[in-house]
C-alpha cells in the first residue's frame, strides 16, 4: 500500500489541477434509484489532482496555487481518519475556495471485517447496513459544517480487502449501498475511493448496480495522468465526468517554499459546492 492508507504514517489526499469547471448532472446517471427531488447542478472539475493526509495551511495552499494542481481532496471525517485536521475549518474551506481551489470531500468510514489492518471502526455482515447509514449521516453533518452544500459529492474511503471472500465482499457492498443511499436521501452525491484490484473493482464489477456510488475514484499507480486510457473496466461505466484516478503516490513536492508529500490524481468528477 502507499501512504494513502488509514494511519498517520501515510494517508495523502487528492487534489485536482488545471482544467475546466463545468456544471452538469454527471454521475447521477451512473447512480441508480435516485430520489425524486430537484438536485443542485453538479460542480465538476477536470484536471490534475493530489491528496495529502492533513489539510495544508492556508499559506501553503496559496503558495501551491500555481495552476499545476487545481483542487484538493480533504478528509472531512470518519473514525478511521488517520490524521488530525487543525486547518480544516469552515473558514479555511471558504478561503481556499475563494482563491480558486476546488475541494474533494473524502470520508474514512468503517472498514470490512476481513481487512487485515487495525482500524477503530469496522462493520460486520449484520451491522453493515446500519453502520453505513450512520457513517453517511455523520459525513453529511461534517460536510455541511464545513460549508459544503447539498449537491456536493462525498467520497467514501474503502481500503483494500479480499474481494474473493464472498461473505466479506457481500457485507462491504451492503455497507457501501447503505452509505450511498443515505447520502442521496440527504441530497449529497455518492462517490468511492478504492483500489483497482479490490475495493474499486468490487463496485465496478458488481452485477447489481442498485444504490452503488455514481462516482468512482480508483487507485492504480501506473504514473499515467488519465481517467480513460487505463480505465480497468467496461468503458461505458462512469462516463460523463464520474472518474478519478490516483496514479502516483508519495511524491515530495515543493511549491512557493512549502514542501508537501502528496499522491497525484487525474480528476474528471464532481467537487464540493461551497457556500
Amino acid at each position: 500500500m502507499s501512504s494513502h492508507r488509514l494511519s498517520k504514517k501515510g494517508r495523502y489526499i487528492a487534489w485536482a489541477t488545471t482544467g475546466v469547471v463545468v456544471t452538469a448532472g454527471a454521475g447521477i446517471a451512473a447512480q441508480t434509484s435516485m430520489a425524486a427531488t430537484v438536485w443542485p447542478a453538479q460542480k465538476t472539475y477536470t484536471g490534475r489532482a493530489f491528496d495529502t493526509c492533513t489539510a495544508p495551511s492556508l499559506a501553503a495552499m496559496k503558495a501551491w496555487n500555481t495552476k499545476f494542481y487545481g483542487a484538493a481532496a480533504v478528509y472531512i471525517g470518519g473514525k478511521n481518519r488517520g490524521c488530525a485536521q487543525p486547518n480544516l475549518t469552515k473558514s479555511w474551506v471558504k478561503s481556499v475556495n475563494s482563491t480558486g481551489w476546488k475541494l474533494i470531500p473524502l470520508y474514512v468510514g468503517a472498514q470490512p471485517p476481513c481487512q487485515t489492518s487495525a482500524n477503530p471502526e469496522r462493520f460486520t455482515a449484520s451491522t453493515a447496513a446500519s453502520v453505513g447509514a450512520s457513517n453517511a449521516r455523520d459525513a453529511v453533518a461534517k460536510a455541511s459544517a464545513l460549508g459544503m452544500k447539498a449537491g456536493s459529492p462525498i467520497y467514501l474511503n474503502m481500503e483494500s480487502y479480499d474481494i474473493t471472500d464472498k461473505a466479506c465482499n457481500d457485507a462491504t457492498l451492503t455497507y457501501v449501498r447503505s452509505f450511498t443511499k443515505t447520502l442521496r436521501n440527504a441530497t449529497y452525491r455518492g462517490g468511492l475511493y478504492g483500489f483497482s484490484s479490490s475495493s474499486a473493482k468490487a463496485v465496478a464489477t458488481a452485477p447489481n448496480k442498485t444504490d452503488l456510488p455514481g462516482n468512482l475514484w480508483y487507485a492504480l499507480w501506473d504514473k499515467k495522468n488519465t481517467t480513460t486510457t487505463d480505465w480497468p473496466w467496461n468503458p461505458a461505466q462512469y462516463t460523463n465526468h464520474s472518474r478519478g484516478h490516483q496514479y502516483m503516490v508519495n511524491s515530495r513536492e515543493t511549491r512557493g517554499g512549502y514542501t508537501i508529500t502528496v499522491d497525484r490524481n487525474a480528476w474528471d468528477a464532481p467537487v464540493a459546492i461551497i457556500g
